[in-house]
């Protein structure tokens, strides 16, 4: 049987223009709380995301 524990997202941003990072980051932490799959199994499953930017 699977057991799923934990779940880690790694987002990768391509190219983000540097005056946007912050409102990325904004997103980014807040995003769980509107995400509905988070809402439906964060309480069960530990989940974490890294957010990261990549240049071109």
């Amino acid at each position: 049987m699977l057991v799923i524990k934990r779940i880690r997202v790694r987002y990768q941003l391509k190219g983000c223009p540097p005056d946007k990072e912050d409102a990325a980051r904004r997103a980014h932490e807040h995003h769980a709380a509107k995400c509905p799959v988070y809402r439906s199994i964060g309480g069960c499953i530990d989940i974490s995301t890294t957010l990261e930017f990549v240049p071109r």
